[in-house]
C-alpha cells in the first residue's frame, strides 16, 4: 500500500484532493504504466494483449468507485497482426502500448446513444477482406478514436497527425472483423454498443492497452 502511496504521489495526485483518495492499482497494471492513468479518470478500457507478439487480447472495463476500481464483463479481442510495440510507426501492423484518453466517437450507423461525440458519416463505410479472407464490411459502424496521433475533439476521421504522419495513426476501438487488425483494437458489434452507452466525457475516460508483460512494467 505504501508503493501506491508513493506513485500515486509522483503522478500529482497528492495536489488539492479534489480527486478524492487513490484506487487500488488495477489488476496487471504496473507502477509505471500506472503512472500514466490522469488522476481524474474515472472510467479505464484495459486491453490486455495475450503476448507481444500476438493479434489477441481481451478488454475490461473498469469504474473507478469509492471502494476502488470495479470490473465489468471481459471480452475478447483483436488487435495488430504483429502484436504491439512501444515505438509505433504507419505500417508496421503493431498496435501501440500506452495510455491514452477516449474522446470522439463515430461510425457508419446511427448513434446507438453515445454519450462522447459521435460522427455519423459515411466515411466510415470500408470493403475488402482482413489477413485471414474475412470480410472486413460493417468493421467501422461504431468506433472510438483512440487518442494516439489523434487530435482529442475531433472525429475519427479526422487526418491531423500531431506526432507527424509517420508515427500513424487512425487507431481506433472499433467492430470486430474475425481477424488482426491493422493497429486498431475490435471488439463485438454488441460489446462496442455497450462502450459506446457507458463511456462518459464527464468521467475522463481512457484507454490502458498492450500486452501483458508491458503493462505490467
Amino acid at each position: 500500500m505504501l508503493l501506491w502511496w508513493f506513485f500515486f504521489f509522483l503522478s500529482g495526485g497528492g495536489g488539492g484532493g479534489a480527486a478524492g483518495p487513490p484506487a487500488p492499482p488495477l489488476p496487471g497494471v504496473g507502477p509505471t504504466t500506472l503512472a500514466g492513468i490522469p488522476v481524474n479518470a474515472r472510467q479505464v478500457v484495459l486491453v490486455t494483449g495475450r503476448g507481444k507478439d500476438s493479434p489477441v487480447s481481451q478488454v475490461v472495463l473498469y469504474r473507478r468507485t469509492s471502494g476502488g476500481w470495479e470490473p465489468g464483463a471481459t471480452w475478447p479481442a483483436h488487435n495488430a497482426l504483429r502484436g504491439w510495440t512501444d515505438d509505433h510507426h504507419a505500417g508496421d501492423l503493431r498496435s501501440p502500448v500506452g495510455v491514452f484518453t477516449l474522446t470522439d466517437a463515430g461510425g457508419l450507423r446511427p448513434d446507438p446513444g453515445a454519450k462522447l461525440p459521435y460522427d455519423r458519416s459515411v466515411g466510415f463505410t470500408i470493403a475488402g477482406t482482413g489477413f485471414e479472407g474475412e470480410s472486413l464490411a460493417g468493421s467501422f459502424d461504431y468506433v472510438v478514436a483512440i487518442n494516439y496521433n489523434h487530435e482529442p475533439g475531433t472525429s475519427p476521421l479526422d487526418w491531423t497527425r500531431p506526432l507527424g504522419a509517420g508515427k500513424g495513426g487512425g487507431i481506433w476501438l472499433h467492430v470486430d472483423h474475425g481477424g488482426p487488425t491493422h493497429g486498431c483494437v475490435s471488439l463485438a458489434q454488441e460489446h462496442m454498443k455497450e462502450l459506446l452507452r457507458t463511456l462518459d466525457p464527464a468521467q475522463h475516460p481512457v484507454i490502458v492497452m498492450g500486452d501483458a508483460k508491458s503493462l505490467a512494467r
